[in-house]
């Protein structure tokens, strides 16, 4: 563990990838690496990149990182993808699509499958993004699964929020409904060379301005990531709100909340690994048995393996 946790230090791709592997199937190790190295974490800028399917997101992923890598950036890519519930596989397609970063020595990508976890993240997500805030990135990009309605999960997890959006999305805006048009810090029309791109700018313009007026108004940007168009002004936007998180104290508050979900989460992967051991045995078989006779309820079920795991623990 201690030559992983020198190696990652010098951002080696490999003790990465073991360091992320843990992190998904080992949670333990992970938190031990994460222990002991915390103190290097705080450094990276988290950019989380959402929107519904098909909308161009790994593309302009893609592109966004080319561009700061010319900089002279260290990027960090989390591709979340979907997993089959049949298989409990997944296609990395986002890995297929930025397979020429795979080899630059200042990119790091990894793709990790849902495997059940809801909110458009993947359950190793968190501790993934401070591995890579560990091996010193200047930014983490955290691409969600396709998401809907009520995915809104990587507002806990990023500094800044990109909402990618394309024209034809069905019944425009309304497809998208309140919740996730909520959590965006920049909006992005992707594929803006099609036919109706500047209609669905009119409608977010309009849909910002019925909001209460806040300090920061999304900034809403018209790109084609596949031709490279509208990029530069995407990452303007970004540092604009970068700038503004800093200034008016709100990036520190972003980043306690964050603490605070790591936090909660670490707790409930803790919590739900006794459940689902104590759900393993005869005597739990049992009672659900007496719960479909009807000689007892779900809930007394639930209380009484509630407080068998508390007075373990204690």
């Amino acid at each position: 563990m201690m030559e992983l946790e020198k190696l990652l230090l010098n951002r080696d791709k490999r003790a990465i990838a073991r360091a992320i592997t843990y992190a998904e199937d080992d949670e333990e190790k992970a938190r031990e690496i994460i222990r002991k190295l915390y103190k290097r974490s705080g450094n990276a800028y988290i950019v989380g990149i959402t929107g519904p399917p098909g909308v161009g997101k790994s593309t302009l992923t893609d592109r966004l990182v080319k561009n700061l890598v010319e900089e002279g950036k260290k990027i960090g890519i989390i591709a979340v993808d979907p997993t089959s519930p049949f298989t409990g596989g997944s296609i990395l397609g986002d890995r297929i699509r930025m397979q020429d970063l795979t080899t630059h020595p200042n990119v790091y990508i990894r793709s990790m499958g849902t495997r059940g976890h809801l909110g458009g993240l993947s359950k190793g997500t968190y501790m993934a993004v401070r591995i890579l805030d560990i091996a010193g990135m200047d930014y983490v990009f955290v691409e969600t699964v396709g998401v809907g309605q009520s995915e809104v999960d990587i507002i806990k997890i990023a500094d800044t929020v990109v909402m990618v959006l394309a024209p034809g999305l069905g019944d425009d805006i309304q497809a998208i409904k309140a919740g996730i048009m909520e959590i965006a810090d920049v909006f992005v029309v992707n594929k803006s060379d099609r036919e109706g791109a500047d209609k669905t700018v009119l409608e977010l313009n309009m849909m910002l301005d019925l909001d209460m007026p806040k300090e920061w108004r999304p900034p809403v940007v018209k790109a084609v990531a596949q031709e490279g168009k509208g990029i530069g002004e995407v990452l303007e936007k970004i540092h604009s709100h970068k700038e503004y998180l800093i200034s008016s104290g709100q990036l520190e508050e972003r980043r306690k909340n964050r603490i605070k979900m790591e936090i909660t989460e670490s707790v409930k992967n803790k919590l739900m690994k006794d459940v689902f051991a104590k759900m393993g045995n005869e005597e739990f078989d049992q009672k659900i048995q007496k719960v479909m006779a009807k000689e007892i309820d779900p809930y007394t079920v639930a209380e009484a393996l509630y407080r068998q795991i508390l007075e373990r623990r204690e």
